[in-house]
């Protein structure tokens, strides 16, 4: 059995490679040096003989064994490219009689260099979504990228069938981070390669009925802070989640009750100002006041991510279902709930919409753009109207 040293290439964010092209000793030497990290040029006569240029000029042979690894052959010009072709077909051939048993690539080293590479041409919100999804579902740590196999990934995916829409998104970036191994030579084949994608799931229709509304509501209030005061402001408010988790004090007009969120916070990048009834005033008063934020973060990280404000959002939902003793339901519901509730009980839809900071509804396109009304007086009567609906399920 042949052992031979592999070299792995610890250069990994930066590392580049080109198409294949016919190495010839001019091209070569006229080959640029990189501005960082490396770059690889693979040969077209023999298959999986490289050429890697360093940042400081160093230009090395080197054969891709498999899996990941390469091994260097040495440097040009002290091993000439008939040498180095002559050297890669034998390493090559051993490897085909099983001489040559390539060590491996780990996933968690492909994943970080994948999220490295797509912090540099997607946005921010793009890659924390490519980093949850392979944190969340593809947890293989030192496992080789080779030996990752099909039936294990199907296994995987299996167990999110009751969660249609996080199964497709998690077999896309699945699927984007395993052609993203193949394209740097890491693997042959990916292991995704033939499965089919799976549906993206119908969207959620779940509304909550009367009694469950007042369940969860009662239930919130026996909640402490901050999650308790956090899903009465959901219930009460119909604002999104994570504008409400983020709201700051100084985001509030008590005198005219009122919340205005910034554009950069909300979803749609427009300012969004609301008024509010009693019970939110009520909420309100009760809050301690420690610092810019209603509900400042408990710990300075949350998974390793900096955060100033409430991020406990999966186990406090998941506790707050269950004390309540009502299955599938989440938070986005309660907008939804909302929503319905108030076309139940009289205002009229685009005063809904309003209230919810909808940009796509009745007063939408053009007429979005010429009707600058704010129907604030149209929102607190349907606020008034839905206190009093709060109020009879409280008794």
């Amino acid at each position: 059995m042949c052992h031979i040293a592999f070299h792995r290439n610890t250069n990994l964010i930066g590392a580049k490679s080109v198409p294949k092209t016919v190495l010839t000793d001019l091209a070569i030497k006229k080959f640029p040096a990189p501005n960082e990290g490396t770059q690889t040029y693979w040969d077209g006569v023999v298959k999986g003989l490289g050429l890697r240029l360093s940042q400081g000029g160093a230009r090395t042979f080197i054969v891709l064994i498999g899996s990941g690894r390469r091994q260097s052959l040495g440097r040009y010009p002290t091993i000439s490219l008939a040498d180095a072709r002559t050297e890669a077909k034998r390493i090559l051939a051993e490897k085909t009689l099983g001489k040559v048993r390539p060590t491996h690539v780990a996933f968690d080293d492909a994943k970080d260099e994948f999220l490295a590479e797509c912090g540099r041409k997607n946005k921010p919100r793009t890659v924390s979504d490519y980093a949850r999804h392979l944190r969340r579902h593809y947890r293989f740590g030192r496992t080789s990228v080779g030996d990752i196999k099909p039936q294990e990934l199907l296994r995987r995916l299996s167990k999110l069938n009751d969660t249609p829409s996080e199964k497709h998104h998690a077999f896309v970036v699945g699927r984007a981070f395993f052609r993203w191994c193949v394209q740097q030579h890491y693997i042959d084949r990916s292991p995704m390669e033939s499965m089919r994608v799976p549906p993206s799931g119908t969207p959620r229709d779940r509304v909550l009925t009367e009694a469950e509304l007042t369940i969860v509501l009662k239930t919130a209030r026996e909640l402490s802070h901050p999650f308790g005061p956090i899903a009465q402001l959901l219930i009460l408010t119909g604002q999104r989640r994570g504008e409400v988790g983020a709201l700051e004090w100084d985001w509030i007009d008590i005198a005219n009750q009122t919340i205005t969120i910034p554009s950069q916070a909300t979803k749609n990048k427009r300012r969004h100002t609301f008024p509010y009834g009693r019970h939110v005033a009520s909420l309100l008063d009760e809050l301690p006041r420690a610092g810019k934020y209603l509900f400042p973060a408990s710990r300075e990280h949350v998974r390793g991510k900096p955060t100033n404000v409430f991020n406990g959002w999966p186990k406090c939902t998941e506790q707050l279902r269950e004390r309540c003793g009502i299955d599938h339901f989440n938070l986005h519901d309660l907008r939804r709930t909302f929503s319905s509730t108030l076309a139940a009980l009289g205002p009229p839809i685009h005063v809904t919409e309003k209230l919810l900071n909808h940009v796509s509804g009745t007063v939408s396109g053009v007429a979005g753009v010429y009707n600058r009304h704010s129907y604030m007086q149209e929102m607190r009567e349907a606020i008034a109207i839905y206190d009093d609906y709060i109020e009879n399920l409280l008794k």
